[in-house]
């Protein structure tokens, strides 16, 4: 029976900022550096994932995404490293009308279809079926059998991977922050923190739908939403976060994603400089990959004659 060799040296915790006046510090977990494209909560969800799929002597891979989907990505590069077809079904029925104009002007899906996965473009609508069983099966009709990985990467082998992030260094830290897309990442992170730690978990989509989602993966209370860094809803950047996110690099050499961990982290910062955490707090943020969405985004803001973040 196969097994997946998801063995890494695990990054460690970066101290990027010291308040003077208030004596708070801000760490940040560089799971980014995992790997380019599998890499932070995408690598984590995957990991037993993959394991369970070769175990089941599954041959493909399914799952759905967006068109700058980090999870669209990373399933196809852990799906040629592991040797399993993949099939990516994609948001957006126009974007496959022109296929060739879409992957000349999308990294992410170019980066997708160089890595073995199969593009298959449905409408909103259609799309909105997802988690329906009828659709499953004709998916199944379609493409053969398949594992299914649902959208996001979201499941409880993900959650257990996640449940990984945290380790026994991370025990003394007041408040751990974390960005979040599907509420998998911050679900596991609450099952593996310490009771004396509060999670705090910064949405990049507006609704208050996360809540509910995340209850039905932990039955802790030490956490809460940060709702007022979503910058207008998923995938929403302006000038002022561009330039926050070109700044911080500088000053920390660290890249930070515009769509989760840019967000977060300009959110962490201003709610120090407000006084929103009490003095002395020992904080980390978590660093969840997703640099790879950069190309992308910058195409975007390209098209706005909005500035573009530094590569």
């Amino acid at each position: 029976m196969q097994e997946a060799d998801f063995n890494f040296t695990s990054s460690t915790n970066q101290l990027v900022a010291h308040f003077e006046a208030s004596n708070i510090s801000l760490h940040i977990k560089r799971e980014d550096l995992i790997d380019p494209f599998v890499s932070g909560n995408k690598f984590r969800k995957l990991k037993y994932n993959i394991s369970e799929a070769l175990k089941s002597n599954s041959s493909r891979l399914l799952t759905f995404g967006g068109a700058y989907s980090n999870h669209i990505a990373a399933t196809a590069a852990a799906g040629k490293k592991y040797g399993l077809k993949t099939i990516g079904i994609i948001r957006g029925e126009e974007l496959g009308k022109e296929i060739e104009r879409t992957l000349a002007s999308n990294e992410t899906l170019k980066y997708a279809v160089a890595h073995g996965m199969q593009l298959h473009f449905v409408s909103r609508d259609v799309y909105k079926r997802k988690e329906e069983s009828d659709f499953i099966e004709h998916l199944k009709v379609e493409f053969g059998d398949f594992y299914l990985l649902p959208e996001g990467g979201t499941n409880s082998l993900a959650i257990k991977g996640c449940e990984e992030i945290l380790k026994e260094e991370d025990k003394d830290f007041d408040y751990i922050c974390c960005s979040i897309g599907t509420g998998g990442t911050i679900a596991g992170i609450i099952n593996a923190s310490k009771p004396n730690q509060q999670i705090l978990g910064f949405p990049a989509l507006k609704g208050d739908w996360l809540s509910s989602e995340i209850k039905k993966h932990t039955t802790k209370n030490n956490w809460s939403l940060v709702t007022d860094y979503h910058f207008g809803g998923y995938a929403k950047v302006n000038s002022q976060l561009v330039h926050f996110i070109n700044q911080f690099n500088e000053k920390c050499q660290i890249a930070l994603d515009p769509v989760y961990t840019g967000k977060m982290l300009f959110g962490i910062i201003d709610m120090i400089e407000n006084s929103k955490f009490p003095q002395n707090s020992r904080i980390l943020a978590i660093h969840t990959g997703g640099l790879q969405g950069i190309a992308g985004m910058n195409e975007l803001l390209t098209k706005k004659n909005l500035p573009l973040i530094d590569v």
